[in-house]
């Protein structure tokens, strides 16, 4: 499931200009394919700037994130993989970042759990974080 849903929508990257554009670019695919709208990108950034850096789950490892009704139009998911890391607020580095866009609650927490599934496991996590392209990330998957 997570591999269909990530096929085409994983960019490889050496940096990012800061963490707000990390996000923007991790979510392009999602927008360019109308999973979501530009204001789904905005409260993601928000969210961040209101809550703190909650969305980073594991070292190096952020899933941005926001309420359904702030612009997403049907579930997806994307990826950013930067060789450099962005630093979140709070000096946290962050390499790897993984949209999440889900119409509903139930759809979120299945997700969730099947990313999870896969963070868990070092040595895909190792793999994808020493990938150069997004074919090997999704090798991994």
């Amino acid at each position: 499931m997570l591999k269909e849903m990530l096929k085409n929508k994983i960019t490889v990257m050496d940096q990012a200009g800061g963490w707000q554009e990390a996000i923007r670019i991790a979510a392009g695919p999602l927008l360019e394919e109308q999973f979501i709208q530009g204001e789904y990108v905005n409260a993601m950034i928000n969210s961040v700037q209101e809550n703190g850096p909650y969305i980073v789950i594991l070292p190096q490892i952020a899933i941005p994130h926001a309420r359904p009704e702030n612009g997403v139009l049907k579930t997806g998911l994307s990826m950013l993989k930067l060789s450099d890391c962005v630093v979140f607020p709070g000096s946290i580095e962050v390499r790897l970042l993984i949209i999440l866009a889900a119409k509903d609650s139930d759809r979120h927490m299945e997700l969730i759990s099947e990313l999870a599934d896969v963070l868990m496991e070092d040595d895909v996590v190792n793999g994808i974080l020493a990938s150069k392209v997004p074919e090997e990330i999704m090798e991994l998957l």
